[in-house]
């Protein structure tokens, strides 16, 4: 099939691993000093209510400090380094994807199966060219939809095995939360544990991420930075997204908590080909896999499996970081960058208040990635690839 062609060509291209060689920053307060003035022009602006911004690269945090408060009104905690965030649809990439890579690795599952054989109520459907890779890749063709309140999940497989599929499968980019519901099932239906458990013993646990997890229990309740819910109420410790909500708080688009810390061990795991001081939690190929580019819309849209690299939500990208850099949003006000080029990644996790001017918001997370760029990043060192890698 001729989307299974163009993956494997997107593998062999870019087969040839990026290296970094970390290095520190050079020292001073004007890079303190930057990043301040652009979060509490963020504040100043309405856009969030504080924030926590980290840089830092394979070798640990070269930079974090938290800013502001949460919601709530000038009563509201103080956000500091522990604060847990409710990251929206970073769990795609936190909790989801890896999952799958680690079900494709342990050869459970291939990334080419049709949906169909994982999903019998695709059956006989006119789906049967959709794989895996599409619903990873946002190339199945279903957009999102209402689910049933009686039982969201089953309404959820229902529904998208009904829906007509829009465009070709494999050449329509279209962001949609569906996909990654059907791939959070899928851990389920392959492994017989949920999502939460199945990352918790599997990344979470071993890479020491102890304040990582969906459904905060009650002791880390307070230490939730709130959002606010469709009617403007306060949700501390609830997810915000409403489909999550309605599937328990689990689920594989949204609903996954955590710090700005534990979020660091991730993305050094990223940059470390899936090993963080001594624990593997996935093989380099799995690493590599994940994110080399797929091409959709006739190459205007440049996705990785579940990862973004170029498309019309790489806001956090900025200005700086090279074409082999990938990352992800969340709408709650979070994003994380991690470029292996350079040997850097940049955290920003916030209690946003504005989600009317996304253009605002965009260029705030566009910005941070080039502060942090141009303060943080190592020399370009890129291992058997020709010329520069910054775009």
């Amino acid at each position: 099939m001729r989307i299974v062609r163009m993956f494997v060509i997107s593998l062999v291209v870019l087969a040839t691993s990026v290296s970094g060689s970390a290095e520190m920053p050079r020292q001073g307060e004007r890079h303190e000093e930057k990043v301040d003035q652009l979060l509490e022009s963020a504040i100043t602006r309405g856009l969030v209510t504080g924030g926590i911004v980290l840089v830092g690269n394979s070798k640990g945090v070269l930079f974090e400090k938290a800013y502001g408060r949460g919601l709530g009104g000038p009563e509201a905690t103080p956000l500091t380094l522990d604060t847990m965030f409710d990251i929206a649809s970073l769990t795609k990439v936190i909790a989801t994807t890896p999952a799958i890579m680690k079900l494709a690795e342990e050869r459970k599952i291939s990334l080419v199966d049709p949906v169909v054989k994982w999903f019998p109520e695709f059956y006989g459907k006119g789906k049967d060219d959709l794989l895996i890779l599409n619903l990873l890749t946002h190339t199945s063709g279903l957009d999102d939809f209402p689910l049933g309140s009686a039982n969201p999940l089953q309404s959820a497989v229902e529904g998208a095995a009904q829906q007509r599929l829009k465009g070709e499968v494999g050449s329509r980019f279209r962001y949609a939360d569906i996909n990654f519901i059907l791939l959070g099932e899928l851990v389920r239906r392959v492994t017989g544990v949920g999502l939460q458990e199945y990352t918790a013993n599997n990344f979470y646990g071993p890479l020491g991420m102890g304040d990582t997890g969906f459904n905060p229990d009650k002791a880390k309740l307070t230490r939730c930075a709130a959002t606010r819910g469709a009617e403007n109420q306060l949700l501390q410790g609830q997810v915000q997204d409403n489909l999550s909500r309605q599937l328990g708080g689990v689920a594989g688009h949204a609903g996954l908590f955590t710090t700005a810390g534990d979020l660091s061990r991730f993305c050094r795991m990223m940059l470390n080909g899936g090993e963080l001081d001594g624990v593997r939690v996935l093989s380099g190929r799995a690493v590599r896999q994940m994110t080399v580019p797929y091409f959709s819309r006739g190459g205007d849209v440049v996705r990785g499996l579940g990862w973004d690299i170029a498309s019309p939500f790489s806001s956090p990208k900025g200005n700086g970081f090279s074409r082999y850099s990938f990352g992800h949003t969340g709408y709650s006000g979070s994003s994380i960058w991690i470029d292996p080029a350079t040997d850097t990644f940049v955290v920003l996790l916030t209690s946003r208040v504005n989600y009317v001017k996304t253009k605002e918001f965009s260029r705030l997370r566009s910005d941070l990635s080039t502060l942090a760029a141009s303060l943080f990043a190592a020399p370009l060192k890129m291992a058997g690839v020709a010329g520069s890698a910054a775009e």
